[in-house]
Formats: structure tokens, C-alpha cells, sequence
């Protein structure tokens, strides 16, 4: 469960069978704090990939923008690829199963746009592999 800000607009693509597929980043703050002895604790930002699927990634697509406050509940997943130089690669992503948007609906709205927004989203359908 992670509750962060996105930092960036989120990029979309579709699969076969036009399957959409959300990615976007996520960063979570802690913020920073001092000790009983004085020591000051800096704040630190932690930056999440989160990957999103079918319903949850149309949502992200039509409402989901850069600096919006989001809620995302999802597994940890980890990949590995070989670069262009053979050297192995890894990356750890959050594969979002549940969505809230916690900022207000006038900063998630698309121009033009008039349907209300969903609050919150599951999708409860599996991934392709």
C-alpha cells in the first residue's frame, strides 16, 4: 500500500487485443524529523514504478496526471532483462490492484470533460503472463 504523488504524466500503451497497460511513477516522502539527542533526520523521497492493467490503466489514461495524489494497493514484482552490453538488469515494480484518487476532481478532469470522476477503482482481472 503506498500513498504518493506521480511524477510524471503516466505513459499508456495497449497489448494485443488492445489490452491497456499504465505505467507511471510514484513518489512517497517521509518526511523528515529530529532526534531526542538533536540529530536532524533529512526527508527522503522514495520513486515507485507502478503498473497498471485493463480497467485500472483506462482510468489512469483519462484521469491521472502529473502531481495528483494517489492511493495504490498491489504485488511487488521484480524483472530481469539483459542490457545492450549483456550486463543483467533488474527492476522491482508495483503491479496496482486496487486505486484511489485522493486529490480533488477539478485537478483530474480532462478538458472538456463532464462525467464525474470514480473515486475509487479495482480491478480484480489478471494480468497476461
Amino acid at each position: 500500500m503506498l500513498i504518493g504523488n506521480v511524477g510524471a504524466e503516466p505513459e499508456v500503451r495497449y497489448v494485443e487485443q488492445g489490452v491497456p497497460i499504465a505505467s507511471l511513477r510514484l513518489a512517497t516522502t517521509e518526511r523528515g524529523y529530529t532526534l531526542q539527542n538533536g540529530t536532524q533526520v533529512p526527508e527522503r523521497t522514495e520513486w515507485h514504478n507502478i503498473v497498471v492493467w485493463r480497467r485500472l490503466a483506462e482510468t489512469v489514461e483519462k484521469y491521472v496526471h502529473k502531481g495528483d495524489k494517489l492511493y495504490i494497493e498491489g504485488q511487488l514484482r521484480t524483472r530481469t532483462w539483459d542490457d545492450r552490453n549483456g550486463v543483467k538488469r533488474y527492476t522491482t515494480e508495483i503491479w496496482a490492484e486496487n486505486m484511489e484518487m485522493l486529490s480533488s476532481p477539478r485537478n483530474n478532469q480532462p478538458a472538456g470533460e463532464t462525467a464525474s470522476q470514480p473515486a475509487s477503482t479495482t480491478d480484480n482481472t489478471q494480468a497476461p503472463f
